[in-house]
């Protein structure tokens, strides 16, 4: 007979529908091995907690944001700690690593000192934005940026990428036209529906019912991605 399960007393276990926090692979692999400070695990963690879920693009968040958050400052405090200083410090190695970018953006005469992960389509956009310093873009647009692929796409309006949406964005990627997708992504923030089903049902609709061209794009690729969603 099976042992039963036994628990923690202090954690009830995580709710049936919890929120799920994508994550980069490396973060919670060799980076995990090499961070030995508990405040730059902690900030590091909280930070990308905090930027998906953020708007807009580029995704940052300010220095008052991060020293406001209730969580870091009571995980950072305690036992005689300051917990400011301790999230200044745990911020400043995550830089001082490369997992988090800093950088300080002109707003109204005044320096706004924001922080990112250091992906590449982020340091990009950071890097234009730190050199002219223009207002962030409205929610609704789509920015127009080096990286127009549908990765980059997906990264600078939804979120990270994980394994599994990677694989349904590489196959949507080789059914559709580029235009397509850029549209579809387009349609989708416009309409506040930031996610990767609603923009592969607009994109499955285009190729079932036509758009305005009339083109359609029934392939065996097309026939294969259906077959990876199930339908």
């Amino acid at each position: 007979m099976a042992s039963p399960v036994r628990t923690g007393k202090g954690f009830a276990g995580f709710p049936r529908r919890s929120r799920l926090t994508a994550m980069p692979s490396l973060l919670l692999g060799r980076l995990l091995e090499e961070i030995d400070d508990l405040a730059e695990l902690k900030c590091t963690l909280r930070l990308v907690w905090m930027l998906q879920n953020t708007k807009g693009f580029p995704r940052y968040v300010t220095i008052d944001e991060i020293m406001a958050d209730r969580v870091l400052l009571k995980g950072l405090g305690g036992a005689g700690r300051d917990a400011a200083a301790e999230v200044r410090r745990g911020l400043g190695l995550a830089v001082q690593r490369g997992t988090v970018v800093t950088g300080s953006l002109d707003r109204g005469g005044s320096a706004l000192q924001v922080y990112a992960i250091n992906s590449e389509s982020e340091r990009k956009a950071f890097d234009e934005l730190a050199g002219s310093s223009p207002a962030p873009p409205a929610s609704g647009d789509v920015p127009e940026i080096d990286r127009p692929n549908i990765f980059g796409l997906y990264e600078n309006n939804i979120g990270m990428i994980n394994p599994i949406i990677a694989e349904e964005l590489r196959l949507a990627e080789e059914t559709y036209p580029e235009q397509w997708i850029r549209d579809a992504f387009r349609e989708a923030v416009t309409r506040n529906k930031r996610s990767w089903r609603y923009i592969a049902v607009i994109l499955d609709r285009w190729d079932r019912d036509g758009r305005d061209d009339g083109r359609s794009v029934r392939s065996p690729e097309k026939a294969g991605y259906e077959r990876f969603l199930g339908r």
